[in-house]
């Protein structure tokens, strides 16, 4: 299939680097692609980044049903353009996909027209450490249709903007709240899934967390309300007497990109890595008898963010000294460090534009 190409006629100018914030600085252009159950997957397109018109009965905005990811491009020294783990995100879309009735996507396909449009929009990636162009690949039905059956048409997208940190804090720690009343996702349920419909579900809670003065809201399963599955925005990982633990996947929780980057990082490094279930009692628990040493999360947006507080309840535990932990700052390095090309990809996780 051939990708048309339209170039807009006005260009926007990119924030200074200092300046960025996370998700409003967008590219010129966007990458658009139709679903139809007769023609499959066609009409591919780079145009100029607009409004598009739908009908108000597109059953996206009666029934949830939507899918997306999220990943970044970031600059090198030497002017090269790196791709983190882009397949791996549409592997995992593709997941997301059959788990949403959605029609799956030709990943080789789809990773050419993401370097195609990520090159016509290279002058908006910045430069600075902490820096990058987020991707946000996103799938929505457009079926003009009041009845809850899946979608006969979709739409394809790829957006970009320009990105700085995720969280005001930065690398320093954040305090995450525990919620005791409400949960995220079940299994069996479209917990593992990136869907829009997880993320609506956050937001009550997410709400209540930062009226408190927390950066995010760590969620504990449905049916117990006892073990611990993840945070709003990132896998989670606990160093307990030397171990590094993260919650199992235990189809309720996202299987994050930057979850097995960690993962496949520490088991190369010689650590001892426990994938299992983790209650909230046991972490405070192990605060309190001093095992417990670092909390970090894995994502994306963040890629490491060190944990400094956790609220449950009526109770507080305070991580660490209010600086980053060790081991959080040699993820964070050695991640970085492969997403900017400062040191070799031995994993093979980056793909290179240019």
């Amino acid at each position: 299939m051939e990708i048309k190409v339209t170039r807009a006629t006005q260009t926007g100018t990119r924030p200074k680097d200092a300046d960025l914030g996370f998700g409003t600085a967008f590219t010129d252009h966007m990458f658009v692609m139709e679903y139809a159950m007769d023609k499959g997957w066609h009409d591919a397109r780079i145009e100029p980044f607009s409004d598009f018109s739908m009908s108000p009965a597109a059953m996206v905005f009666h029934y949830g049903q939507a899918i997306f990811e999220g990943l970044k491009a970031y600059k090198t020294a030497d002017n090269k353009i790196h791709l983190f783990r882009a397949r791996d995100n549409f592997k995992r879309m593709n997941r997301s996909a059959k788990g949403l009735c959605i029609p799956e996507l030709d990943i080789d396909f789809v990773l050419d027209a993401l370097k195609q449009l990520v090159k016509l929009e290279e002058r908006w990636i910045p430069e600075t450490l902490g820096t990058s162009l987020y991707i946000r690949p996103f799938i929505i039905a457009t079926d003009p249709f009041l009845g809850v059956r899946s979608s006969y048409t979709f739409k394809f997208f790829i957006i970009l903007c320009s990105v700085g940190a995720y969280y005001a804090e930065g690398f320093n720690p954040v305090k995450i709240w525990v919620s005791k009343d409400h949960v995220r996702a079940v299994r069996g349920g479209v917990g593992e899934f990136k869907t829009a419909g997880n993320y609506a579900a956050s937001l009550s809670a997410g709400e209540q967390a930062k009226k408190q003065g927390f950066a995010q809201v760590m969620w504990l399963d449905a049916l117990e309300m006892k073990y611990i599955e993840e945070v709003g925005a990132m896998n989670i990982f606990f160093i307990i007497n030397g171990e590094l633990v993260t919650p199992n996947l235990s189809g309720s929780i996202l299987p994050g990109i930057t979850r097995y980057s960690v993962i496949a990082l520490a088991q190369k490094w010689g650590m001892t890595v426990s994938e299992r279930k983790i209650s909230i009692d046991e972490i405070f628990s192990a605060s309190e008898n001093g095992t417990l040493t670092e909390v970090f999360g894995s994502g994306t947006a963040a890629v490491i963010s060190p944990v400094g507080e956790i609220r449950y309840g009526e109770k507080t535990i305070h991580i660490g000294d209010g600086t980053p932990g060790k081991t959080a700052m040699k993820f964070y390095d050695a991640l970085t460090a492969i997403q900017y090309g400062t040191a070799e990809d031995t994993e093979n996780w980056v793909e290179v534009i240019g």
